[in-house]
């Protein structure tokens, strides 16, 4: 079985078991976390569709992503995950998915759903089956330690990576995800930050443009927004893409659960990244 190592750690997060596992603590204990660890409920209502989930160093965005996974915890176990990401390092082709192997972070190994990764690759006119995308990329690896902490190593994932985020290319590959997801229990992660490098005021009033049109589930604006460069989010993509899939389904509302930037934690506050974490869930 091919496994893909870790590249991130020991930079955005902690490189050894134990380690990784205090600081799993310390998000969710964290003054700006969810307050508490969660125990993750053997039978939960699971009604989370999705979430969108920060990807910055854990220091910084580390408890915001927390109150997204603590809802998830609460909420139930699905069958698979589908994490997209942003691809940051121009690696590999324009959407890119793997369909075989694992990951491995300190705290252990998340297994690709394979038959299911290879059905929405199939699906699509626009998904590759491109390993060197995943290579160097951290906004999936980031996600990863959360669900193996909460669920262990009973999460089955599906890997996607976009460099390509336009409005049509999301709304594409949303359809192919939830055409080949209607007979299992799902939840996308869409993995982003938002605004890079301004002041703290700046930046907060830029994201809450775009946090209104998620919760909103305003996929043209909000990708318009990214497109743009008016907000700088990294991820837009992947959040314009579960927003589509969120209309798909249907019946489902998104929901704020926290904001925050790097200078809430650092204090400098001249030059911040917005950090969310929203919900997708069905009403």
């Amino acid at each position: 079985m091919k496994v893909r190592k870790p590249h991130v750690a020991n930079a955005f997060y902690a490189g050894t078991k134990s380690e990784l596992t205090q600081q799993m603590v310390e998000c969710f204990t964290h003054r700006f976390g969810p307050g508490r660890v969660p125990e993750p409920a053997k039978d939960g209502p699971r009604k989370i569709v999705g979430i969108v989930s920060p990807h910055a160093g854990y220091v910084y965005s580390g408890p915001v992503a927390a109150h997204g996974y603590g809802m998830l915890a609460r909420d139930g176990l699905p069958e698979v995950l589908i994490i997209l990401g942003p691809n940051h390092t121009g690696y590999g082709s324009g959407v890119s998915i793997m369909v075989e192997g694992s990951w491995e972070t300190p705290l252990g190994l998340s297994t690709i759903d394979s038959q299911l990764a290879k059905q929405v690759q199939k699906a699509s006119n626009l998904l590759d089956i491109d390993e060197t995308a995943h290579s160097y990329e951290h906004s999936i690896e980031v996600q990863l330690p959360f669900l193996q902490f909460i669920f262990k190593d009973s999460v089955a994932f599906i890997p996607i990576c976009m460099m390509m985020q336009d409005l049509e290319t999301c709304r594409e590959i949303a359809k192919s995800i939830v055409e080949q997801t209607r007979s299992k229990d799902i939840v996308i992660v869409a993995s982003s930050d938002f605004t890079h490098y301004e002041p703290h005021d700046v930046a907060s009033k830029k994201d809450k443009t775009a946090i209104d049109a998620i919760t909103n589930l305003d996929d043209r604006t909000l990708n318009g927004l990214g497109e743009s460069q008016k907000v700088t989010m990294c991820g837009y993509g992947p959040i314009t893409t579960l927003i589509a899939a969120a209309k798909m389904i249907g019946g489902v509302k998104a929901e704020l659960l926290t904001y925050k930037t790097s200078g809430d934690v650092s204090g400098d506050r001249d030059s911040v990244v917005g950090y969310a974490s929203i919900q997708f869930t069905r009403d």
